[in-house]
């Protein structure tokens, strides 16, 4: 059975104009078009659509949910292949998270400074960020 876009959207749970940019981006192709001139797709359609927006979820770009999707259609991909991918994106997720625990920490160690009284003159938060050299206590690995 063929669906309009406006079903489809429905079906997926997303808004017509994500149909019309994944459709765009080359990660949606239409079925065909009705002779009145809508498109119309499968109910395959939403079984695409949410694994594009569960990769999305998960952190994966764009680029490299077209890159997952040709993987699934190929039939020569193995599963390795596709496990390549995921590692790849879990080590960027891991050194992403370690960069944040990093920036709070040196937040947490800014807040501390704070006497919360006096003038921004003599705030320390601000002058640890004028601070740009490498013996700034807040400086990463700081003393």
């Amino acid at each position: 059975m063929a669906y309009t876009s406006g079903q489809i959207a429905k079906m997926a749970g997303v808004n017509v104009e994500t149909i019309r940019f994944y459709e765009r981006k080359g990660l949606l192709v239409p079925a065909g078009r009705r002779p009145s001139g809508f498109r119309q797709f499968s109910t395959g359609a939403v079984v695409r659509i949410r694994f594009i927006k569960r990769a999305q979820e998960l952190g994966f770009s764009l680029t490299e949910i077209q890159d997952l999707l040709s993987l699934s259609i190929d039939s020569d991909t193995v599963c390795a292949d596709v496990r390549i991918r995921i590692d790849g994106k879990l080590q960027l997720i891991e050194e992403k998270v370690a960069d944040l625990t990093r920036i709070s920490s040196v937040l947490s160690g800014m807040l501390r400074t704070c006497e919360e009284r006096g003038t921004t003159e003599d705030c320390p938060m601000l002058d640890a960020l004028e601070d740009i050299s490498d013996t700034s206590p807040f400086a990463e690995g700081g003393k």
